[in-house]
């Protein structure tokens, strides 16, 4: 079972202070029996589920909250009670004899983790097996679930979004207790039953799960799949660019890209973070991470030195903390004065495990967070109207470039084979977000299909939602109808923001 504590109407705000809400209650779950991995899920979700019913027969709405990352209101719910899972991060290493037949993933590449579970607990759990996450966002404070559940992605240009480690979810309705897997089954029915859960098994309901903003239920635990561990090699520099690097970045030729700034090979990360009033006579911030075999014996440098934490998110908010808006000038020396000490070819290596290469830093505040995701292939021909456009916006953000492949999940916003991510990083000011408005009108006029963030600000509406994910939408909103047929469960899980949406 788990420990529930209701703490009583409180005011809470997500973790940049970006949003509020007035909560019914604020409940923490947290652990209690350290007994085995399969009776501590049974125990859990048997647990949400007597507190979802209740909900349900008072008519309570309810949010399942992790860390409160998202930016976006997506994770508030008014006069409802707001369910902590921070305390519920245990994870446990699985044997061949809990697999499935028809499983081919090794045992020791899985990884169940519980819902609370942060990225930087997973990412330390899976080191400690010698295994290693693939992908992961520009910070680990999240929990594991929420950054699945709103699709985080980093610029690993080979992968998707974290959710792409997805094997299986477990989910609780106010009336069931599911296990949903792929068609091809993944753990074994008896392991199943154990945790206390009705199988699911389709590539359809699953491919839903993986990506579920919030809106499939309650997510309890998540089947993992992890790579070998590694290390990677930082390099991080302030640099000018051209035009014509824009295109080479267009063609997806990453290694001339690297060869001209970085080293001579394919990098494994990549990401530019451009001043947008002048972003070819201002200095780029450019960060490459190159793929090396672990050695135990390399102890992991300094923070700074990987550029741990130092995403764009970060350096704008220590900017902000100095400036209420910015112009070519004052935005410029904010980059380049809060960027760590730059790692050039010539300087010793710094190498770690893919875990150290993010750090928890402390929440901004007056944030503005918003992006749209697009065919890699149209970035040169969007460049310069993204540009053009954020500027006759009045701008107010750094803007970051970053590349990623097709991602899992119904509603994944990488839904191209290759993608870029176009992110609009500052302080929550008028000007901020009437250029990032500008960019999507500009983008819309010019016939250019994007998609935009479910955890960041996007001003969507269940309008634009079915234009932007078409079949891939119908096809989400039948997969939650097979979890919960009855709209009262569903109404369970609503907030204003997935109301407006569609999705619930």
């Amino acid at each position: 079972m788990a420990q529930v504590v209701h703490f009583g109407h409180q005011v809470w705000a997500n973790y940049h202070k970006t949003a509020a809400c007035n909560v019914k209650s604020r409940v923490e779950l947290a652990n209690v029996e350290q007994m085995n991995g399969r009776a501590h899920l049974k125990g859990v979700a048997e647990t949400v589920l007597a507190l979802l019913k209740e909900a349900k027969q008072y008519q309570i709405p309810v949010r399942p909250i992790g860390a409160g990352w998202s930016p976006s209101p997506i994770n508030v719910v008014e006069d409802g009670w707001l369910v902590e899972t921070l305390r519920l991060n245990r994870t446990f290493k699985l044997s061949a004899q809990n697999l499935h037949q028809d499983c081919d993933i090794a045992a020791e590449a899985l990884l169940l983790v519980q819902a609370g579970a942060t990225v930087d607990e997973v990412y330390e759990s899976a080191e400690e097996i010698g295994r290693s996450l693939r992908t992961g966002g520009a910070s680990n404070g999240q929990s594991f679930a929420g950054a699945c559940a709103t699709g985080t992605h980093g610029s690993v240009w080979q992968a998707g979004g974290i959710q792409d480690h997805v094997r299986a979810v477990q989910l609780v309705t106010p009336e069931r207790i599911l296990w949903i897997e792929p068609k091809q089954g993944v753990l074994s029915d008896d392991f199943i039953a154990q945790t206390g859960s009705e199988i699911i098994r389709s590539d359809r309901i699953f491919a839903a799960a993986q990506l579920h903003v919030g809106a499939m239920g309650f997510v309890t635990a998540m089947l993992i799949e992890t790579d070998p561990i590694f290390m990677v090699q930082n390099i991080q520099k302030a640099v000018k660019i051209k035009r014509e690097h824009i295109d080479w970045l267009c063609r997806g030729e990453f290694r001339k890209f690297s060869c001209e700034f970085g080293l001579d090979e394919e990098p494994y990360f990549q990401q530019l973070i451009l001043n947008p009033f002048d972003p070819f006579d201002k200095k780029s911030l450019l960060r490459f991470l190159y793929k090396r075999p672990f050695d135990a014996s390399i102890a992991p440098p300094l923070p700074g030195e990987m550029g741990a934490g130092y995403d764009a998110l970060t350096l704008l908010g220590k900017a902000m903390a100095e400036s209420d808006f910015f112009q070519a000038e004052i935005l410029q020396l904010a980059m380049e004065q809060a960027y760590p000490n730059n790692r050039d070819v010539d300087d010793p290596p710094a190498i770690a495990t893919w875990g150290h290469t993010t750090e928890e830093h402390s929440p901004i505040a007056s944030l503005f967070n918003g992006s749209v995701t697009m065919d890699r292939r149209n970035l040169s021909e969007a460049f310069d109207l993204i540009i053009d456009s954020f500027r006759s916006g009045g701008g107010g953000t750094v803007v970051t470039l970053r590349f990623i492949r097709r991602a899992q999940g119904l509603l994944a916003p990488a839904r191209w084979p290759d993608n870029v991510v176009i992110d609009f990083d500052g302080p929550n000011v008028e000007s901020s977000h009437s250029g990032y408005k500008k960019v999507v009108e500009a983008l819309d006029d010019a016939g250019i299909a994007f998609t935009r963030h479910w955890g960041k600000t996007n001003n969507l509406d269940e309008r634009r939602v079915k234009r932007d994910y078409e079949q891939n939408f119908a096809d989400w909103k039948w997969a939650q109808a097979q979890v919960m047929p009855d709209p009262a469960d569903r109404r369970v899980f609503a907030n204003d923001e997935l109301v407006k949406l569609g999705l619930i």
